[in-house]
């Protein structure tokens, strides 16, 4: 019994690692539902197990979250803030500052996949019609999506399960990763300047506007308050989710926006791959080897508890099978982190996403919807300016855990 379901396991997250089967035309949410489709065939796990290895809290919070980043996406926010940012006036390096500061402060609220996915187009026609080459600031708007991030407990889907699993305080983990976060934005400016100089070199011509999705105030200032209720929730005491899910049942029960239109804006491959992953890793944590695996770590001193063992696993798991799923696996084997390790992880974990194109699916998003708009990002683009804006941040960060108590070395 155990054999087969190591093997699922082993597949499942070989296939998170390619991203894909050749010859088929699955993606990773699709391997991961093939995988429970398979374990649930041959007996291995039932429906009540698969049930009780769905961490719906987190699910539900994930949900949520979408719905208030699918009012901003509606009300046109993403849009007009990447039309202005396109269309300011200034030097190429103020233009991808503007695409930092703005990418970055978007994703530290509001998930940065749904911020990549609604300004890659526009910040993508704009810089082109510019006369400019638009990869180096779509490389600034998804290497400070990941940074600025990094900063809370709801700028990511990894930090969200993450803080949702450990329990953590959403106001301490921001005084803890803000500063690092923050930083991590200068050094993706300086990062991709220096290695994408030449590409910033060019004058801008200037424009007056680009077409993007109208700005609707009233609707912009509701997503405010609702993220502004949200965070105030935060610190009541109440379950974060169900917190979330009040705020989105409000921002649903509108007389203009659609609740069909909203809902569908929800990311559902990526609900359904969280809530396929949990089962696949409940599955193999139920298995004499993992349990064996656990001992034999714990006995070694191999959790990721310290820094010199947390950097290296960040760093290769997160671009290996992606941040998500490299959470998702470490959480399903190590029962007993403490709140500075689980900062730590989701800190490190978050930032080495920006080290190569298979790092995080924001990265991906932003490659697909960049060639879509008729911009190539390549594996080399983004790896030349990544690797040393990752291990960069990822410097500052550990310096930052280590200095200020939350990890040891």
């Amino acid at each position: 019994m155990d054999t087969f379901v190591i093997l699922i396991f082993l597949a499942t997250y070989l296939g998170m690692a390619f991203g894909s089967v050749r010859g088929l035309k699955l993606d990773r949410t699709g391997i991961a539902l093939l995988a429970v489709v398979v374990l649930l065939v041959s007996g291995k796990v039932g429906v009540k197990a698969m049930g009780s290895s769905i961490d719906v809290p987190t699910l539900l919070l994930l949900f949520a979250l979408m719905i208030v980043s699918a009012q901003f996406q509606l009300a046109g926010v993403y849009g007009a803030v990447a039309a202005k940012v396109a269309t300011a006036s200034g030097s190429p390096r103020r233009l991808l500052a503007l695409v930092i500061v703005a990418a970055g402060g978007l994703s530290a609220v509001l998930a940065n996949d749904v911020v990549c996915f609604a300004m890659t187009p526009i910040v993508a026609e704009g810089i082109r019609r510019r006369g400019l080459d638009p990869r180096p600031y779509l490389l600034g708007l998804v290497g400070a999506a990941n940074a600025g991030s990094a900063a809370t407990l709801i700028g990511n889907p990894q930090n969200i399960l993450i803080g949702q699993v450990g329990g953590l305080d959403f106001w301490s983990f921001l005084a803890a990763c803000a500063v690092p976060a923050a930083l991590s934005l200068v050094v993706v400016h300086v990062a991709i300047c220096r290695v994408w100089r030449r590409e910033l070199a060019l004058v801008p011509t200037d424009i007056a506007t680009i077409e993007h999705p109208h700005l609707n105030r009233w609707q912009a200032a509701k997503g405010i308050g609702a993220l502004i209720g949200l965070l105030l929730l935060f610190a009541a005491p109440l379950p974060r989710e169900v917190g979330a899910m009040v705020i989105a049942g409000l921002l649903l029960a509108s007389r203009r926006m659609s609740s069909r239109e909203m809902i569908g804006l929800v990311d559902w491959h990526l609900l359904l791959l969280f809530a396929c992953l949990f089962v696949v890793t409940g599955a193999f944590a139920d298995t004499d080897l993992a349990r064996q695996w656990v001992e034999a770590m714990a006995d070694r001193g191999l959790f990721p508890e310290t820094l010199r063992t947390m950097l290296p696993l960040a760093l290769a798991a997160s671009n290996s099978i992606g941040n998500v799923p490299a959470v998702m696996l470490i959480l399903a084997v190590w029962h007993t982190p403490d709140p500075g390790a689980l900062t730590g992880l989701a800190l490190l974990s978050t930032l080495a996403g920006n080290f190569l194109l298979v790092g995080s699916m924001a990265n991906i998003i932003v490659a697909e919807r960049a060639a879509m708009a008729g911009t190539r990002l390549s594996f080399g683009d983004f790896a030349k300016a990544g690797i040393p804006m990752t291990l960069a941040t990822m410097a500052i960060a550990t310096l930052w855990l280590w200095a200020g108590g939350w990890m040891g070395w």
